[in-house]
């Protein structure tokens, strides 16, 4: 199915959707909003979902053939929505192509596969970005703000809990689906990369399918995070908690107030004698910063179309998204292996 479109702007990067599913119409919404771009092409292979988001934008061209994208000289971007098991093949043809990419997280299934798509992007002169939505959050990156100022001091420990009842995935497991989320925030906090993953869970429901994960990295500084994720729980929970040694933060994606500070601590004394010692605990204020309201997925596509002009802008987000698949590949291996420690893929300037 194929519908002409407008001709587009000189000068606007045009750009086709591939997938249009569950994120895929969010994407052509943000980017037909979005003046950086202008959306020419729709791209899945399901004719009922091409003629309803095409009757949306009917200046679009749809199609169920990925080659009329790769193919057309006038296109300058694709933005991939497909099951992950796809990304590589399709954001490879689109990197070849010489076409601006942007895949939906993870990068990628392996961290061989991401590590080449990040080549051939530098090969090919291109813009290469990962879907790490959650990096545009303003109550993530207020958090990210109060670490940089150290005003947590130490942080002794992260806490994360991602649940929720569904949706299960046929393709990949609980980790690969929700662990991007949790990852990605992870890394963009610490800027530090885990010595080590442990992971246990099983298969509840499907066989083979592991549908609850709990994962612990480990970290150089003494650092530990516990990340728990699952698609069997009795309610939604999106909750990390950050324990310092001068205040502790917790972060709660969709509440009214995402992030709450609170003076609170534990104060050691050394024991003057053998056998003693003293703690003193402080209970302060809880505070409720003021955060930005704006939509992250905007951002995001704004900065995916200001790299295509900028060339290196958007460099460490794409090692980030890297090191996610690595994190990934780490704790679906821990997991096989019953909960032992693997290390790092950490690559080049992965740190």
């Amino acid at each position: 199915m194929r519908r002409r479109s407008s001709d587009p702007s000189p000068g606007t990067p045009r750009v086709g959707i591939v997938g249009l599913g569950y994120w895929g119409p969010n994407l052509a919404r943000v980017v037909s909003e979005s003046e950086a771009a202008e959306l020419v092409w729709l791209c899945d292979l399901d004719d009922s979902r091409l003629a309803k988001l095409g009757r949306r934008y009917p200046a679009c061209q749809l199609t169920t053939s990925y080659e009329d994208l790769i193919e057309d000289p006038a296109l300058d971007a694709i933005f991939i929505a497909t099951p992950v098991f796809t990304h590589f093949d399709l954001a490879s043809r689109s990197l070849r192509a010489g076409k601006h990419t942007f895949v939906e997280k993870p990068l990628a299934s392996t961290v061989a596969e991401a590590d080449e798509l990040v080549a051939l992007a530098a090969e090919h002169s291109v813009e290469l970005m990962c879907g790490h939505t959650f990096l545009y959050s303003p109550p993530v990156n207020a958090v990210r703000d109060l670490l940089v100022r150290r005003e947590l001091g130490d942080i002794y420990f992260i806490s994360s809990s991602r649940v929720n009842l569904g949706l299960h995935q046929r393709d990949v497991s609980v980790i690969w689906d929700l662990g991007p989320h949790d990852f990605s925030i992870l890394l963009h906090w610490l800027d530090e990369l885990p010595v080590s993953v442990r992971a246990s869970g099983r298969d509840s429901v499907v066989p083979g399918v592991p549908d609850v994960a709990f994962i612990t990295l480990e970290f150089g500084s003494g650092l530990l995070v516990n990340v728990e994720l699952s698609w069997l729980a009795p309610s939604k929970l999106r909750r990390t908690v950050l324990v310092g040694s001068e205040k502790m933060v917790v972060y709660s994606d969709g509440d009214q107030e995402p992030v709450r500070i609170y003076d609170s601590g534990v104060v050691y004394r050394d024991p003057e004698t053998f056998g003693e010692y003293h703690l003193s605990y402080r209970s302060g204020d809880i505070t409720s910063p003021r955060v930005d309201t704006s939509e992250p997925l905007l951002a995001q596509v704004e900065s995916f179309f200001h790299g295509v002009h900028n060339p290196g802008a958007n460099a460490r987000e794409m090692q980030l998204a890297r090191n996610v698949v690595s994190l990934l590949e780490a704790a679906a291996k821990s997991m096989s292996e019953g909960g032992l420690p693997v290390g790092l893929d950490v690559g080049v300037g992965a740190a």
